[in-house]
């Protein structure tokens, strides 16, 4: 699990697995985002059975998959209500958390308008 910091209350990663959760929960996250379509790859872990792990252990989750490259105006109100109302620190992931960068970004760039 390759955890980046994007600031104090945000960190991407990329897809995890049911049986990661315990070492996200165990790190100090509170909520869990997913901004990866469920079958997107072949062997790909679904987002129920790694928003079950994540909810055993105490965390938030949501889910706002964005197919890649794509993200829609609906996508971004939903990560801004997600961003603003989840307890921190958060932890979105998708394939590489490259998108959840992104996103992250624009919500935040919108936030300044």
């Amino acid at each position: 699990m390759d955890i980046r910091l994007i600031d104090e209350n945000f960190a991407v990663t990329g897809q995890l697995a049911p049986e990661d959760i315990a070492g996200v929960a165990a790190q100090g996250f509170k909520t869990l985002i997913c901004n990866r379509p469920d079958h997107e790859s072949d062997g790909q872990p679904l987002y129920d059975a790694v928003a079950q792990a994540a909810t055993a252990a105490g965390l938030q989750t949501y889910f706002i998959p964005v197919a890649g490259g794509q993200i829609t105006q609906e996508n971004l109100d939903e990560m801004t209500a997600a961003v603003e109302n989840a307890p921190t620190p958060i932890l979105a992931y998708c394939r590489s958390g490259t998108r959840c960068t992104n996103l992250y970004g624009i919500v935040q760039q919108q936030k300044q308008r």
